[in-house]
Parts: structure tokens; C-alpha cells; sequence
């Protein structure tokens, strides 16, 4: 006969990078991190915060990422990348013998997705608009990361005109983000874009 932990499980623990310069002046993030912050199963670690020299404690974040089910990096969309002391994290702790190569498969298994803001609409991020190149192609990059670390990645989930939505979009994608992450290994979860 189950018992009552059996019949309820605990979600996975989720690790949230936020990768912000200046966290004070996004309207968006700031919301998204409201949505989610109320839950005991997810850790925000704010490593612009914690490393404003960029020198990463590489140790530190290693137990930190072992810890975690499912490793979330939210950032905003800086010059069709992550924001620079983000990429710094990913090489230095994302390295080969702990997260690929051999010996390297202290993430393998675990899930990773991307959350992500940007400052233009979506169809600026479309082979006839502005940008030229779509979301998916932008970030295929930390897909191929992901891969190599042997995560399973999720589909991003993006939203376009971070400061320019309304209020009600912007409180809309919270929610959509706050659903996934109360369970993240339910289902996938979510849209590609907003």
C-alpha cells in the first residue's frame, strides 16, 4: 500500500542563475523573479551579486548546480547573447572533466531551460525582421551547451519587449513562468515567446 510521500512528491529543486547588470532597472525580471520566489523548491542565486569583481567561486557553484534537479538561467538578451559575467560562469563551471569529457557528467540527466528577455518584438527575431535570425537560432549556442553537458533541455521560454508589453502581458508571462516552475518535470511547459 503507498504511503502518503509516495502519493505526494516534493518537485524537483530548481536552480535559477540570474544573470542581470542592473537588475533595479528591469521592469521584467523583477516581476518574473516575484513569481517565483515564494516557492521552497527554487533557489535564485544572483550571481551579478554575488561576483561583482567576476572572479567566480568555480567550487562553490559546482555543489551549487549538483544540488539541483533542473538548472534555470534567466538573463536578458545582451547583444544576441547572455550578459558577459554569465558567459564567464558558464565556461569556467560548466568545464570539461565536471560537466563533459571524461569524468565529466556531474550534470548529465538533470534539465535545463532558458528564460529569457528581450528589448525588441518578436517579429524583429525572424529571417525577414530586423534581427535576422529567430530566438531558437540566437540561442542554439547554450542548446549545443546543454547537449554536451548531457541535459535535457527545454524549449525557452522568451519575453520579447521586456519594458514595452503591458503590465498585463508582462504579469501573464510571470504566471506562465510561476506554472512551469511549480513542477518542472511534469511537462515541458510553456511557450516559446510571449
Amino acid at each position: 500500500m503507498p504511503n502518503d510521500k509516495d502519493a505526494h512528491q516534493d518537485p524537483a529543486s530548481v536552480l535559477v542563475i540570474f544573470a542581470h547588470p542592473d537588475p533595479d532597472q528591469s521592469v521584467a525580471n523583477r516581476r518574473l523573479l516575484a513569481a517565483i520566489s515564494s516557492f521552497s523548491h527554487v533557489t535564485v542565486h544572483d550571481i551579478y551579486a554575488t561576483y561583482p569583481d567576476f572572479v567566480v567561486d568555480v567550487h562553490d557553484e559546482r555543489r551549487r548546480v549538483q544540488q539541483a534537479d533542473v538548472i534555470v538561467f534567466q538573463h536578458p538578451l545582451q547583444m544576441y547573447s547572455c550578459p558577459a559575467l554569465l558567459k564567464e560562469w558558464i565556461d569556467v563551471v560548466l568545464g570539461k572533466g565536471f560537466a563533459h569529457g571524461e569524468g565529466g557528467d556531474a550534470l548529465a540527466g538533470k534539465t535545463c531551460r532558458f528564460v529569457v528577455t528581450t528589448g525588441g518584438a518578436a517579429e524583429a527575431f525572424t529571417k525577414s525582421g530586423y534581427n535576422k535570425y529567430s530566438m531558437q537560432e540566437l540561442l542554439q549556442p547554450f542548446e549545443l551547451t546543454a547537449a554536451l553537458c548531457r541535459m535535457t533541455w527545454l524549449p525557452p521560454l522568451v519575453l520579447h519587449w521586456a519594458r514595452r508589453v503591458s503590465d498585463a502581458d508582462r504579469d501573464a508571462f510571470a504566471e506562465l513562468y510561476a506554472d512551469w516552475i511549480r513542477d518542472p518535470l511534469a511537462h515541458a511547459g510553456g511557450e516559446h515567446g510571449a
